[in-house]
Parts: C-alpha cells; sequence; structure tokens
C-alpha cells in the first residue's frame, strides 16, 4: 500500500487545528469562569433602565483568545493608592445630544428634498441577545426620523436566502445603509455575506475596503465602524487630549481593537475637525507581562470580554479608561437575575483613573447614535444634501 505524504500532512495540519480550536474554547471557558467567580467583589450601581443589554458583546464576535489568570501584582486585599474620584462619562446622554441632532437634520432633509434615510436590518434566527439588539436600532431609527426595513429570515435558512435579501437591498434607492446583525448561525459564511453589502450602503463599516482605507495614510473611509468610532467620540466629547498620549488597546478584533488602533494614531479631519496621533500599543491574550504595558497608558480603550479584566494595578493614576466589554453575570438580586459587567473593575477603576466609562451606560448607546450619523451620512452623500 503506497501512502500519499502529502495527504497524510494535510490530514495532520487538520487534526492540529482541531486540537487547537478545541484547547481555546476550553481555555475560554475556564478563563470566563475565573473571572465569573471574581465578579461578585467588583459590583457597581449602574444599571440598566429598561434594557438589558445596551450593545451587542462584540468582542466575543471573533474567536475568543485564551487570557492568562489574574494579576500576579493584585492583592484582591489591598486597596487602590490614590482615593480620588474619577469622572464618570456618560455615554447615554452623549448619545442622546447626538441623536436629537440626527433627527434636527433628518427632519430638514425631509422638508429640503421630501427624503429621509432609510436603514435595512437582517436578523436571522431567534437569539435573544440578538433581538434586544435590533429591537433598539429600531426604535432609535423611529425617534430620529429615519425609515427602518427589517428583513427576518429562520436560522436554518441558506445562504442563497440571505444574498437575495442584501441584493434586494443594495438596489433599493430609498435604502442607504444596510446592517446584518452578528452573530450569525454557524452555517452561514459571515465574510462572504458581509462582502455582498454595497459598498455605499455599509454603514457597519466592515466592508474590506472601508477597513482598508481606514488603515491606509491619505486613504478615508466611507464608514467607520460604529464602536470604535463612538468610544473616539466620547474621548472627543469629554475633553481627552490624544495627540502624543501613550494609548493601550486591550483585545485586537476586527471589530473593535484593529479599527479604534487605527484611529487613535490618526483619525480624519472630515469627522472630527483634527487628526489624532496617540502612540498605540495593542495587548491581546499572546502579550507577556499586559499588566506592566497598560498601566503606563494614558488612555486605556479595553475590548477583551473578560469580565473585571482590568483591576487597579493595570491603571496609571489619572488615566482615561474607555470599556468596550459587556458581560452579562448571574445576580439574584438583579431585576432580570444577572447584571452586565465590563472588562474594567469599575469601582477599582473609580480611585485610580480620571475618567471612566460604565457598563451599561457608557460606548453602548453610543453604538447604535454612531450607526444613525452613518445613515445619516450615506443619504446626504447620495442627494449631496448639506
Amino acid at each position: 500500500m503506497v501512502v500519499d505524504g502529502q495527504l497524510v500532512t494535510k490530514i495532520t495540519r487538520m487534526m492540529a487545528v482541531k486540537n487547537a480550536t478545541r484547547k481555546v474554547l476550553v481555555g475560554w471557558a475556564k478563563v470566563s469562569q475565573r473571572y465569573l467567580s471574581s465578579a461578585a467583589n467588583c459590583k457597581h450601581n449602574h444599571r440598566s433602565e429598561s434594557q438589558i443589554l445596551l450593545s451587542p458583546p462584540l468582542v466575543s464576535l471573533d474567536l475568543p483568545e485564551i487570557w492568562g489568570s489574574d494579576s500576579t501584582n493584585h492583592d484582591p486585599h489591598q486597596p487602590p493608592s490614590s482615593i480620588t474620584r474619577s469622572k464618570v462619562i456618560d455615554g447615554k446622554s452623549i448619545a442622546e445630544e447626538i441623536r436629537s441632532r440626527v433627527g434636527v437634520d433628518v427632519k430638514r432633509m425631509k422638508e429640503s428634498i421630501g427624503k429621509v434615510p432609510g436603514l435595512a436590518v437582517i436578523l436571522i434566527g431567534q437569539r435573544r441577545d440578538s433581538l434586544t439588539y435590533v429591537r433598539n436600532k429600531i426604535k432609535a431609527c423611529e425617534e430620529a426620523g429615519i425609515k427602518s426595513v427589517l428583513a427576518e429570515l429562520p436560522d436554518c435558512c441558506a445562504e442563497e436566502d440571505v444574498m437575495t435579501a442584501l441584493l434586494k437591498f443594495n438596489e433599493d434607492p430609498s435604502i442607504h445603509g444596510i446592517l446584518v446583525q452578528l452573530p450569525l448561525p454557524e452555517h452561514l459564511d459571515e465574510e462572504k455575506i458581509l462582502n455582498v453589502v454595497s459598498l455605499e450602503k455599509d454603514v457597519d463599516g466592515f466592508h474590506p475596503l472601508n477597513m482598508g482605507n481606514l488603515s491606509m495614510r491619505g486613504r478615508e473611509p466611507l464608514f467607520v465602524p460604529c464602536t470604535p468610532k463612538g468610544c473616539l467620540e466620547l474621548l472627543i466629547r469629554s475633553g481627552v487630549e490624544i495627540v502624543g498620549k501613550k494609548a493601550v488597546v486591550i483585545g485586537r478584533s476586527n471589530i473593535v481593537g484593529l479599527p479604534i488602533s487605527l484611529l487613535l494614531q490618526a483619525y480624519f479631519i472630515y469627522i472630527v475637525g483634527q487628526r489624532h496621533h496617540a502612540t498605540v500599543t495593542i495587548v491581546h491574550a499572546c502579550t507577556r507581562n499586559p499588566e506592566q504595558i497598560t498601566c503606563k497608558a494614558d488612555i486605556v480603550v479595553t475590548a477583551a470580554g473578560v469580565p473585571n479584566l482590568v483591576r487597579s494595578s493595570w491603571l496609571k493614576p489619572g488615566a482615561v479608561v474607555i470599556d468596550v466589554g459587556t458581560c452579562p453575570i448571574e445576580d439574584p438580586s438583579a431585576e432580570y437575575g444577572y447584571r452586565l459587567v465590563g472588562d474594567v473593575c469599575f469601582e477599582e477603576a473609580l480611585r485610580i483613573a480620571s475618567a471612566v466609562t460604565p457598563v451599561p451606560g457608557g460606548v453602548g448607546p453610543m453604538t447604535i447614535a454612531m450607526l444613525l450619523c452613518n445613515t445619516l451620512d450615506s443619504a446626504k452623500r447620495l442627494y449631496g444634501f448639506t
């Protein structure tokens, strides 16, 4: 019997990948459980008023990474040396202000040219969190006067069904933004589906050309991804100086970590009126001594998706902290049986940082506000409206 060496090598590699993936998932579960067990020590009082989840767990949409154990230098019984209470960045009020401005522009557009922006959302399946996010987005559109269309497909739908819906919205002149609610069922090819979205209607900013232009000097994307754009808006509107500052981004996902690291290095004049040139370091699960790196940063943006990963010992006194993490943990005392925490131990950060975003009520509301902004900008671009 003759054995094909190439075939053996291929099979060996496939088995190695399969085993590595299994180790990643098992390790992730263990690490998550370890952090969840410590979360009870880091409770805070910022609770959702009427919505359970204000933003999707964006960092969970990429392959999860295995984060190391709790900080070796952190003593949970040792209180932080600083006792100064930091400023809480109120993302909810900032988002409401932005959404109000969007509503004014939409009204002005309707009165001037008889047109309104249109957003199409494709929802596949009945995931509880996805239903909540889509409901929030549709509600925000209604309040701003933006037309919204929802296409709901069953969990077992074929890729062709999703493609058909996308192509229909691509060709619809009344639709200026298209959003495919993530995550998708496992049998669907996310990359293939997202690539079908028209570049001119990619209000999520995930199209390869938008992401590519975001990363290249001298280029400008049509749309900046909503959550990273919201993070930067929070910094700007809070009066945080970015130019020349040391920034650490925790997490390297395509949805948050990568684009926010690019935005902090050089933002675009047409969006916020000036450029920002921070010195950016990306910390991820394979980074050695992440605590020692992060504690030197003036600005920390964390999108790891690990509850209470960032403790007081990770933070430089006076640092500004933007927490993208959204992690539901069980809490029998909470109204819905669980509460949300971020990547940052909030109460500890309040004693160290100069400013910090809460979870919920920080980045989450800004994500939806930026989605409305991108949809409005798309309509303005099409109609030549200023």
